[in-house]
């Protein structure tokens, strides 16, 4: 994994992109270093991308689902020369690793299994353009998330209102996306549309997405942004400064229970308690229709010097216990609409998202 400085203050750029042919490399933004350091690290081994993805240098479930497909991509590369049957081999091993890096983002593993879908109906006579066939799917699957991004814009702008004060939580901006991202879609398309809007971002604790990339994706934008602690979220509310929430997820159930960055349940019912609707914006893909509700969502665990030592400073007594759950689920009774691609779902009900998202 190479790294190159980036100083362009008024493009940055993309979060994900692939550097030439089937032997090419994947270039991508380091979010880690975020706002204070733009620098893009080129990604040359399946290893180096699943580094990226598990360490957050590229984080945002429609991202991470990028990422793994142009992983697969790197990770075939040494098969290249080998009979159909070992390039087989090698795909399986690729897959498998990739699942490991991140267990609740369901893009992931519906990057994997579309990219294993391809070489499975594939009558492709070589390794070589078994290989070309599996980078033009995940080009494909970038292009997609661009138009995603666009129409989840479109559909969620309609929510807002002239002057409303609008609270998010984590990141779920382009920084999370191939596009324009999810919940910061809807944003940029009411400003586009010529809404006047402002929007309050929870720094989210413990990595501070909300904080390092939200306000940074807004700034550039120039979008009203004001900046608060997770723990003024309430106050914020009750001060009447907040009409809406809209947040992203990284996995929805079959019933519409949403899981997103930990501290989002606490927002829905603070949203709740306050009379203020709470959308999530999520692309069809991030709905997993193999699990009834949100009791099935596998939450991931993370390191507890994300907490004890963030960003190197040691906060809090050596060896004290730590809970660091990276999400939480809301359920779907706390969400006025789940904005997607497809358009509005409202109410959000089992039937209802079948209706919208299911194929005939």
């Amino acid at each position: 994994m190479t790294a190159t400085a980036t100083h362009n203050m008024t493009a940055p750029p993309p979060t994900v992109a692939w550097e030439n042919g089937v032997d090419g490399a994947l270039r991508m933004l380091d979010q880690t270093l975020l706002p204070l350091e733009e620098r893009e690290i080129t990604c040359r081994t399946v290893e180096d991308v699943w580094e990226a993805i598990r360490s957050l240098r590229v984080r945002g479930a429609p991202a991470i689902g990028v990422a793994a497909a142009y992983g697969i991509v790197l990770g075939v590369q040494s098969a290249l020369g080998d009979d159909l049957e070992t390039f087989h081999r090698r795909l399986a091993e690729v897959s498998e690793y990739l699942a490991t890096s991140r267990p609740t983002a369901v893009n992931l593993f519906w990057a994997i299994d579309r990219m294993g879908q391809v070489a499975a109906s594939s009558d492709s006579d070589s390794a070589r353009e078994l290989a070309e066939q599996l980078l033009e799917e995940a080009r494909e699957i970038e292009r997609e998330d661009r138009e995603m991004c666009a129409a989840i814009g479109r559909h969620g702008a309609e929510l807002l209102e002239e002057g409303s004060g609008v609270l998010t939580h984590c990141n779920a901006g382009g920084l999370a996306t191939a596009g324009d991202g999810t919940a910061l879609s809807v944003f940029f398309a009411a400003a586009a549309a010529g809404k006047s809007i402002h929007v309050y971002a929870d720094e989210t604790r413990p990595l501070l997405q909300g904080a390092r990339l939200t306000t940074w994706e807004l700034q550039r934008r120039r979008i009203p942004v004001t900046l608060i602690c997770d723990s003024m979220a309430g106050w914020v509310m009750k001060e009447g400064k907040v009409q809406a929430v809209v947040t992203g997820a990284d996995r929805i159930a079959a019933n519409g229970d949403a899981a997103n960055k930990i501290g989002t349940y606490s927002v829905a019912l603070l949203a709740r308690a306050h009379g203020i609707p709470f959308y999530v914006a999520a692309p069809s893909s991030t709905f997993d229709f193999s699990l009834a509700t949100g009791a099935d969502i596998p939450i991931e665990q993370r390191n507890a010097k994300e907490i004890t030592n963030g960003f190197g400073k040691q906060t809090a007594p050596v060896d004290v216990d730590v809970y660091n759950p990276a999400f939480d689920v809301t359920p779907a009774e706390y969400i006025a609409a789940l904005i997607t691609e497809r358009g509005l779902i409202r109410p959000v009900t089992a039937e209802n998202i079948a209706a919208v998202l299911e194929p005939a």
